[in-house]
């Protein structure tokens, strides 16, 4: 990799001179303690003026940081697993998590209702609400489902729904659907709550029927999924008496 006086002279300037006596150096000063955003875009240009080939780059500058490598010419630091990153953020049932408690919602009396009519738990039903709408009765998703509880057109209107951002309508069907998928997975409420995001097909193609088996087979579900479960168990926790 080539420096030249110019660029040399402009990275120089963004760093402590006392620390720094030659170019490899200054370099090596850059990875060891980190850089400003202006030297970050000096340094882009520099590299991407390079060939790309590491052959080609004095072996004495290449990244020794742990973390930090060279390659097709660029600078690349590793800022954390994927596995690592996702693992944090989902939590599943079971898990212990400190929520700060939710007072009463504007739907309580529905969610009640909804609740004694197909034996859900409350907390679960204002988790979901919680979860898909923040108690956003008008929410329209970018896939279409509506309401506090986002259906779908097609299972809202399976469920008897004529006007889906109606609270009774929503909470009394999203309720009524859930309940649908606890009784299907036999209780297991993880499965369940993967259904009612992914939909109950997805799960079939995987082949599981119990929380145990979904855990197994975490990864072969979206995302969205993974984390769905997560934020309704740590939601449900705020309601719960």
């Amino acid at each position: 990799m080539q420096i030249d006086s110019a660029t040399a002279k402009q990275l120089a300037s963004l760093q402590d001179n006392s620390r720094i006596q030659n170019r490899d150096e200054l370099l090596q000063d850059i990875l060891a303690n980190g850089s400003s955003s202006d030297f970050g875009v000096i340094l882009q240009q520099l590299v991407n003026s390079s060939s790309g080939d590491n052959s080609s780059v004095d072996g004495s500058v290449l990244p020794t940081v742990s973390g930090v490598t060279y390659s097709d010419g660029l600078l690349w630091q590793q800022l954390g697993t994927v596995a690592e990153s996702e693992a944090s953020e989902l939590q599943f049932v079971g898990s212990s998590h400190s929520t700060e408690k939710s007072g009463p919602t504007s739907y309580d009396d529905l969610i009640q209702q909804a609740s004694k009519k197909y034996g859900i738990d409350e907390a679960l039903i204002k988790a979901v609400i919680d979860t898909e709408s923040s108690f956003n009765p008008n929410v329209v998703s970018s896939a279409g489902a509506k309401g506090l509880m986002q259906l779908m057109d097609g299972t809202a209107a399976g469920l008897g729904v004529s006007d889906p951002f109606d609270p009774a309508q929503n909470i009394d069907a999203g309720t009524r659907y859930l309940s649908y998928q606890i009784k299907r997975f036999n209780g297991q409420e993880n499965m369940a709550l993967a259904a009612y995001n992914a939909g109950p097909n997805r799960l079939a193609k995987l082949g599981v029927t119990t929380d145990e088996q979904l855990m197994d087979k975490l990864g072969m579900l979206p995302l969205e999924t993974r984390k769905y479960i997560s934020k309704i168990t740590n939601a449900r926790s705020k309601y719960e008496v």
